[in-house]
């Protein structure tokens, strides 16, 4: 599942044909940095806009899927990192969108001038548009303002449970990493509590590398195999991945 993450020297070297998940959440990123598309019958809205580089195909792609991008009313960033929300203030001075963000991730936002924080939200906090609900979970440890998304959806009929860990990387949890900050690692130990918490039908990754979404999307335009749905999804497993890591770093840290 976890595949080595391969180098992209050009930001076309990362382009994926954009696909559909669920019956309203789409896949319009790159191979770079996840992005994904919701639609809620009243507007769009995008979980992490990416790098500004890539935003042309991300823009390519919603219009491939019949979209207008001028529909999007919000802009959700799982957190305050580069390759996250480099496009915000691209893609909110287009639109017109809001962006939303966790609290404790804002000032970062504004300091980088990624883009104004419209809506910073905190630990169960929730935002309707249509008939959307996005339900925040404050998950500290890879930034100390990082949220998780979660949300209904349908597929086939049925009501599935959609979600994402909105920052999974360890790499920020060493203390040779410029943004380590002090408890860092117990944050996120406790960030994976409450994750595993939380059943998931669609486990929507923030990088594509989390789940396979290059592997799964590409399936699943050529099959219709759907494992991003049910029992393949790898939420669990996932999470199990990231705790391991963790333990690591924590042996790692005690000798620097």
């Amino acid at each position: 599942m976890y595949r080595p993450i391969k180098s992209t020297p050009h930001s076309w070297d990362g382009y994926m044909k954009p696909f559909q998940i669920t019956d309203h959440v789409y896949y319009v990123g790159c191979y770079q940095v996840c992005t994904h598309l919701i639609d809620t019958g009243d507007g769009l809205v995008i979980i992490d806009a990416g790098y500004s580089k890539c935003l042309y195909m991300i823009m390519d792609s919603i219009h491939r899927l019949g979209f207008d991008p001028m529909d999007i009313k919000y802009i959700i960033s799982t957190h305050a990192h580069g390759d996250h929300v480099e496009a915000n203030a691209a893609l909110r001075g287009l639109t017109g969108a809001k962006t939303v963000i966790g609290k404790l991730d804002a000032a970062d936002l504004v300091a980088q001038k990624y883009a104004e924080a419209d809506i910073a939200v905190e630990d169960g906090d929730t935002l309707t548009l249509g008939d959307k609900t996005f339900r925040f979970i404050h998950t500290p440890g890879h930034t100390i303002g990082c949220i998780s998304i979660f949300f209904d959806d349908t597929y086939k009929g049925q009501t599935v449970h959609v979600g994402t860990f909105g920052g999974a990387g360890a790499n920020t949890l060493t203390k040779k990493c410029a943004t380590y900050y002090e408890g860092c690692t117990d944050d996120y130990l406790k960030s994976l509590d409450k994750l595993q918490a939380q059943p998931l039908d669609v486990f929507i990754a923030n990088h594509t590398w989390n789940n396979d979404t290059e592997g799964k999307g590409k399936l699943l335009l050529e099959t219709g195999e759907n494992k991003f749905i049910g029992p393949d999804n790898d939420w669990l497993k996932f999470l199990d991945h990231c705790r391991q890591r963790c333990l690591r770093v924590i042996e790692e840290n005690k000798t620097l």
